[in-house]
């Protein structure tokens, strides 16, 4: 009993206090203390040099597209990040004829790197505190209790955008909340517009291991792709596409190391992390484990076996597909791994009982009496529940799974409506041909499975009236309902004038089915609505708590998407009760491809692969402490979603990997970053430049990148 008890203070003790290696730090105010502790464990760099002057680590470093991170690596704008970051770009050149995602892609010149339309990179160019002029100064805290907060912080950025733009165009601002709305941060960047593919592994090497090996150690995937930033030749700045635009001079780009690493070894990730919720309440993590991971996991894994049964199927729908199911398999088992790991640790009752410390404290201090309310809090969560779940159920099942449940959303929540505005029955609204895009047969099957499913989970009162439809003119067949609605629907006819103002427009069975499911969405919102604003007051309050309460240490935000650093040391973890070793080397790919060759799909690999990686002399990028070629290595680095494609540096600032993935103890790490277990999975640059070298023969990029 004594063991259990000393066991249970242990592992309470090590979630709630500061650990020195857990934390996704913002640059500018980076604590003494960290830095102090980032020396000691051999980084070498001025405190100055991560984020002050040209020559500081975080202009290496970008916003990828919006959803991932990436490194400048060269002299002329070269941008290392995931495959799997670049994967839309890939799928986007790619046809049946030139399979950029099955074959991969080399560029020989600047002219024949492809533009990407929509794509971006965003370089940080300042961030600031601004809790002061909200809070103090405008009164941000008594609107945000009446609900207002949101608007206030819009309309500043909004303002301040404007004075900004007045003076630099290429400038873009965001304000966003820190430590759950307690503070602001105003952050400036730079947007690069022009963003080209360079260089891309086939998928087999890119994806090596596919989901079999997803969010598992050990791994051997090659997670790399490279793209170039272009600017205009007369300003060096950002512009849009042009043919006439030149390759990037950065002031800043991160030297590429050749000397690998040791167990112990240093290692830093600057990146953009999208979201975390550590400050989260045992309510708020219940509610996560019950109501949003358990209905995205169950729905996704109906839609993902009709998906791939299609893809396997036929080589054009494959290619459609790839960066969808890719997308959706993620966070399926993300989903599935963070319950898990909820309940293996008892996470809930964790959380429930450092909120007992807390009340207490509170007791004893009086902080927030009239505010934090343990009580309100729990009554709140209970009563939005049903609606949390029902939304995450609506959004699975109908947000962007299908076409034409596409089409009927965008009418429904304002598409732009063409014509004459004077003649009203002339306007009109079209949808151009995007058949590239999607498959028939596989929407079909898709949109009819998970249409039956949403009615057998959701109660009734939130289910959309189509129906009854269903069960009046089709006797409950929703394969049939929702055949009828492909072929009937004037919305499928592609570039057909769909007029808006004429009797027949509504009674259209794709217009109805839209205008059916809106309801539905506008009855679980409203049920949202009555306890939003309450329950993201009290869970300010509770971080305000926490942070008062723990004063004398550093605490970091959640993660928001805004660039942070992380830092660690490279090294194993006990794997079921084995060391894990850290890292891979090329043995272990050339093991798994003879599984490939047996049948193991997410095995396969192309010969001229397992010719390369069963080399017995790898030249300059062999480690010089195994005699190796290393693969894909393992640090405790604080990482999550947003964080892939991560430049990971040495303590010298210098590339040694690009974060791709975590273990699967690391699932839980979203509201609980576990140091002993969790782990950041990066694939080694050695790996990257030796694939690029020997498979691509891109001599050009490793001249430029002149790695050391």
């Amino acid at each position: 009993m004594k063991k259990l008890l000393f066991l249970l203070v242990a592992i309470h003790c090590s979630l709630f206090s500061a650990k020195a290696d857990e934390g996704m730090w913002t640059l500018y105010n980076l604590p003494n203390a960290v830095y102090e502790t980032m020396k000691m464990e051999n980084y070498e760099l001025p405190y100055g040099a991560l984020y002050e002057g040209d020559q500081a680590v975080k202009n290496c470093v970008v916003n990828f597209g919006g959803y991932c991170s990436g490194v400048v690596v060269s002299p002329d704008g070269l941008v290392f990040t995931n495959h799997h970051c670049g994967f839309e770009a890939i799928r986007s050149h790619s046809t049946v004829e030139h399979d950029y995602m099955l074959h991969g892609f080399i560029s020989n010149s600047y002219e024949e790197e492809l533009p990407n339309k929509d794509l971006f990179v965003s370089f940080m160019v300042e961030q600031k505190d601004i809790t002061s002029l909200l809070i103090d100064s405008l009164g941000y805290e008594k609107r945000a209790e009446k609900g207002r907060g949101d608007y206030l912080v819009d309309s500043l950025e909004n303002a301040i955008q404007k004075q900004m733009r007045a003076k630099d165009s290429t400038l873009r601002v965001e304000i966003k909340p820190f430590y759950e709305g307690n503070r602001f941060f105003l952050t400036t960047y730079r947007d690069y517009n022009d963003v080209r593919l360079v260089f891309a592994l086939p998928k087999s090497m890119g994806k090596f291991g596919g989901e079999t090996d997803n969010w598992m150690w050990p791994r051997q995937t090659c997670d790399f792709s490279v793209f170039r930033i272009y600017v205009d030749p007369k300003t060096g700045g950002p512009a849009k596409y042009s043919k006439d635009n030149v390759p990037m001079h950065p002031k800043k780009w991160a030297q590429v190391s050749l000397q690998g690493y040791q167990p112990g070894s240093f290692s830093m990730t600057l990146g953009y992390p999208g979201s975390t919720s550590r400050y989260l309440s045992s309510y708020g993590i219940l509610e996560r484990r019950d109501a949003q991971n358990k209905p995205r996991y169950q729905t996704r894994e109906i839609k993902q076996d009709i998906m791939i049964r299609h893809m396997r199927a036929d080589e054009a729908v494959r290619i459609k597909y790839d960066s969808k199911y890719a997308s959706s398999s993620n966070y399926w088992k993300n989903s599935i791994g963070m319950n898990k790991c909820i309940d293996s640790i008892g996470l809930i009752q964790q959380k429930a009982a450092y909120e007992a410390k807390i009340r207490q404290w509170q007791d004893s201090t009086g902080f927030l009496k009239d505010k934090l309310d343990f009580n309100k809090l729990e009554n709140f969560y209970k009563k939005r529940f049903n609606a949390v779940r029902a939304m995450m159920y609506f959004n699975e099942t109908f947000g962007r799974n299908d076409e034409i449940t596409n089409r009927a959303l965008r009418v429904t929540r304002g598409i732009q409506v063409k014509g004459d505005k004077d003649k009203p029955k002339k306007q009109y609204i079209d949808f151009k041909d995007n058949s590239d895009t999607w498959d028939l047969n596989l929407d079909r099957e898709v949109l009819a499975a998970l249409m039956k499913y949403y009615r057998e989970q959701v109660e009734e009162k939130y289910q959309p009236d189509f129906y009854q439809i269903v069960d009046s003119k089709f006797g409950g067949d929703y394969q049939q309902y929702v055949d009828y609605l492909f072929k009937k629907s004037q919305l499928m006819k592609n570039n057909k004038k769909i007029y808006v103002n004429k009797k027949n427009y509504h009674k259209d069975p794709g217009v109805s089915y839209g205008e059916s499911l809106i309801s539905a969405l506008a009855e679980i919102r409203a049920d949202l609505l009555e306890t939003y604003d309450s329950i993201d007051n009290q869970e300010r309050y509770l971080c305000a708590a926490k942070l008062r309460m723990e004063e004398d240490m550093p605490n970091y935000s959640d993660a928001n998407f805004t660039m942070r650093l992380s830092y660690g040391q490279v090294g194993e973890y006990l794997l079921a009760g084995q060391p894990s070793g850290y890292y891979t080397e090329a043995s272990s790919i050339v093991k798994k491809m003879e599984q490939g060759e047996k049948g193991v799909i997410d095995y396969e690999a192309e010969p001229i692969m397992k010719e390369l990686l069963s080399a017995k002399d790898f030249g300059k990028y062999t480690d010089k402490t195994t005699g190796k070629l290393h693969l894909c290595f393992l640090s405790n680095n604080d990482i999550t979603g947003g964080n892939s494609g991560s430049p990971m540096f040495n303590g010298k600032g210098e590339l040694i990997g690009l974060a791709f993935d975590g273990n699967w103890d690391s699932l839980s790490s979203d509201i609980f970053f576990d140091k002993q277990l969790a782990r950041c999975i990066g694939v080694d640059i050695r790996y990257v430049l030796y694939m690029m070298e020997k498979w691509g023969k891109a001599d050009r990029l490793i001249k430029e990148i002149n790695a050391k």
